[in-house]
């Protein structure tokens, strides 16, 4: 699939590490570093501008290295680029840990997952049909 993009950064496009890769990594694009305070969120910058064929999106996933070492993810998770957005694509990050994190220019970010998307046409009746779940939820399958 082609998709066109627009990069502002210094840096190369998006690629996926392995063949089997998912997501792309997305990069930092600071003219300076930002210093995250513990449980401090900002707006990351990536130079990234992207224009999605009708019936995709892309998601903004945390990179699970980040996350694991550095406690730092998204706030938004995952966050939804959609077919008709122009702008460019920016990061929101959240430092969960307890101690500064700095965001380097280069640093890669964030993960961009391209998926295809269903848009559903809503049909209103008076009840839905049974199952065996019924309104159970928020746990009920797991427990007995």
């Amino acid at each position: 699939m082609e998709i066109k993009i627009v990069n502002r950064s210094r840096h190369a496009l998006p690629a996926y590490a392995t063949p089997l890769s998912a997501g792309m990594d997305l990069r930092a694009s600071l003219d300076e570093p930002v210093v995250l305070r513990p449980l401090q969120r900002c707006l990351i910058p990536t130079g990234l501008s992207i224009a999605l064929p009708p019936g995709y999106e892309a998601q903004v996933r945390p990179r699970s290295g980040l996350a694991l070492k550095k406690g730092i993810s998204l706030l938004n998770s995952p966050g939804t680029i959609d077919a008709d957005y122009r702008g460019e694509i920016g990061v929101i990050l959240v430092n969960l840990s307890d101690e500064d994190f700095t965001v380097c220019d280069g640093e890669r970010i964030a993960q961009l997952v391209v998926a295809r998307h269903e848009t559903v046409e809503w049909t209103p009746v008076e009840e839905l049909d049974a199952t065996e779940r019924g309104a159970g939820g928020f746990g009920h399958t797991g427990r007995k």
